[in-house]
C-alpha cells in the first residue's frame, strides 16, 4: 500500500472488511489513489456496529466517515475523498462476472463476493492496476490464485521488528574496576564517568545496562536516567517475596517499581516471568494505588463478545483470566496461610482492591490511582493500546506484557500488533521503559519446550 503520492498512474485499491475493522480511517491512507468498497463490506460492517469491542467502534466510525464523505452524492459513483492529494472512492454493488469466485471455490460466502468485486473492477478498469487490500492472509492467497494483486494493509506496521527487540537494554564492556566499585558504594554516578569517550550519540531515556569490567566476575547492573545524565545501581530486591532470577528480571522489576516511570512494556516468551513480576510489583506498591486492575484481551468466537456467555461479568471473564489467577496464587503460596501477607491477597480480591477488568468496557472511563496490568498485549490492536493508555488519570501506572511473536488473533502479526506499535512509538520517552526477558524461569521442562519443540 502506498502512503505518499506517486508519479505512476493512479491505482485502485479494493478494501476488505478486516482492514476497516483494524483502522476505520484506512480509506484516507492511500494517497492520490482510488478506493473501492464492495457492498458486501458494508453488509458485514452492519453486523459489527453494535457492541463495546474495538471492532464495533471501528465499524461505527467508518460508517459515519463514509456518510460524511458522501454528503448528498450517490456512492456507487466515484466520490472525491477530502483533500487535493486524495483520490476518490465508490461502493461496488454485487457484480455479475464471467469469472465467479463462488463457483470457482464451490461455496457462496462473503469473501468470495469481495473477490468478485475485485474481479469486476479489474475487468472495467483494464488500464489501471487493481489491488485487493486485506489483513486476511487466506483471502489474499485466494485473490492471487485468481490473478488478482493482493497485499496487507501496511499503515502503522513496524518495518524492522529487530529494532524494537533490542530496545531498553545495552551492555558496556571494559568498565574500570574503580568505576564499578564507585557505583556499588555510591549507588549513583554521572554518566560521563562510565560513558567517557565510548558514546557519541545521546543515550536513550530509561535504558538498562550491564556494566562489565575486565575480569569475568566484575559487573554491575545499572539504570541510565537521561534527564539527570546519571547511572543508578540496580539491586535484585524482592517484591512481595518474589526475587528476580536474572538481570533482565531485575531490570523489569525496577521499571515496575519506579514511580517516575508511568508506562512499562515487558516482552518475552512464555515462562520468562512477565506477568508474575508485574503482579508482584503491583502488590508491593498496593498502598500507593487505590486499586490494581488485571486484564487480558479476549479473542472471541465470530462476532460474539463476552456478553453472549452465560452468567454475570465475573463468570464470563474467569475462564479467560485463569493465567492471571495462577500467578496470583503462586505469589500467595510464597507465604504460609497463617501469614498476614497470604490473607492480604484474599482480602484485596474480596474487597475489590484487586479487580479483573474487561477491556471491552474501558472506553469513556477515567482511571485515576490505578495500577493497571494488561497481559497478552500482543493480541491488542494499536488503537486498543491507545484507548487503554488514554484512560489513564492522575497517579495511574500501566504495565503491558506479552510476546510479539505469539499472536492469537487472525488479523494481527508481529509487525502490526499493539504491543509492537507501543514499543516502536513510545521508546525514548521519559515516562516509558521497556525490557525484553530472555531466559525462561518457569521450569526446566518449560525451557525444553521453548528451546527444542
Amino acid at each position: 500500500m502506498v502512503k505518499k503520492a506517486s508519479t505512476q498512474e493512479k491505482k485502485i485499491f479494493v478494501l476488505d472488511t478486516s482492514v476497516i475493522l483494524y483502522d476505520h480511517h484506512s480509506i484516507m491512507n492511500f494517497a492520490e489513489h482510488d478506493v473501492v468498497i464492495p457492498i458486501t463490506v458494508l453488509e458485514e460492517l452492519d453486523q459489527f456496529k453494535k457492541g463495546n469491542d474495538t471492532k464495533n467502534f471501528e465499524a461505527r466510525e467508518f460508517i459515519r466517515l463514509l456518510d460524511r464523505l458522501s454528503k448528498d452524492q450517490m456512492i456507487q459513483h466515484w466520490t472525491p475523498l477530502n483533500g487535493k492529494t486524495k483520490g476518490s472512492f465508490k461502493v461496488m454493488m454485487n457484480p455479475d462476472n464471467a469469472l465467479n469466485a463462488n463457483e470457482i471455490f464451490g461455496e457462496e460466502k462473503n469473501d468470495h463476493k469481495i473477490l468478485n468485486a475485485a474481479l469486476s473492477v479489474r475487468q472495467t478498469e483494464k488500464k489501471r492496476k487493481v489491488i485487493l487490500v486485506s489483513k486476511d492472509i487466506n483471502l489474499r492467497l485466494k485473490a492471487k490464485s485468481l490473478d488478482i494483486l493482493a497485499e496487507d494493509y501496511e499503515t502503522g506496521k513496524i518495518k524492522n521488528i529487530s529494532e524494537i527487540e533490542n530496545t531498553g537494554k545495552d551492555v558496556i564492556e571494559n568498565v574500570s574496576q574503580d568505576t564499578i566499585n564507585d557505583l556499588y558504594e555510591k549507588s549513583r554516578l554521572e554518566g560521563a564517568a562510565i560513558f567517557g569517550k565510548r558514546r557519541k550519540t545521546i543515550p536513550a531515556n530509561n535504558t538498562f545496562y550491564i556494566l562489565k569490567g575486565s575480569t569475568p566476575n566484575a559487573s554491575i547492573l545499572a539504570f541510565y536516567q537521561a534527564q539527570e545524565k546519571s547511572f543508578q545501581k540496580i539491586s535484585k530486591s524482592k517484591a512481595y517475596n518474589i526475587s528476580p532470577k536474572n538481570a533482565e528480571q531485575a531490570f523489569a522489576l525496577h521499571a515496575i517499581m519506579d514511580p517516575a516511570i508511568k508506562l512499562v512494556s515487558i516482552q518475552g516468551v512464555a515462562g520468562t516471568g512477565k506477568t508474575l513480576l508485574a503482579l508482584a510489583g503491583a502488590l508491593e506498591q498496593r498502598s500507593n494505588y487505590k486499586q490494581i486492575f488485571l486484564a487480558r484481551p479476549i479473542v472471541p468466537l465470530s462476532n460474539k463478545d463476552i456478553g453472549y456467555l452465560p452468567g454475570d461479568i465475573k463468570s464470563k471473564l474467569n475462564p479467560y483470566m485463569e493465567p492471571l489467577w495462577d500467578n496470583l496464587k503462586f505469589i500467595q503460596n510464597q507465604y504460609k496461610e497463617s501469614d498476614k501477607e497470604y490473607q492480604r491477597i484474599s482480602d484485596m480480591v474480596n474487597q475489590e482492591k484487586l479487580v479483573i477488568q474487561p477491556l471491552a468496557y474501558i472506553r469513556g472511563r477515567s482511571l485515576s490511582n490505578i495500577f493497571f496490568i494488561v497481559d497478552e498485549a500482543q493480541n491488542l490492536t494499536p488503537h486498543e493500546v491507545k484507548t487503554i493508555i488514554s484512560r489513564a488519570g492522575e497517579n495511574t501506572k500501566i504495565v503491558f506484557t506479552g510476546d510479539v511473536f505469539q499472536i492469537d488473533t487472525p488479523y494481527l502479526d508481529s509487525q502490526s500488533n499493539g504491543l509492537s506499535y507501543l514499543i516502536d512509538r513510545v521508546r525514548n520517552h521519559p515516562l516509558y521503559a521497556h525490557i525484553k526477558l530472555e531466559k525462561g524461569e518457569r521450569s526446566e521442562l518449560a525451557n525444553l519446550a521453548n528451546d527444542l519443540l
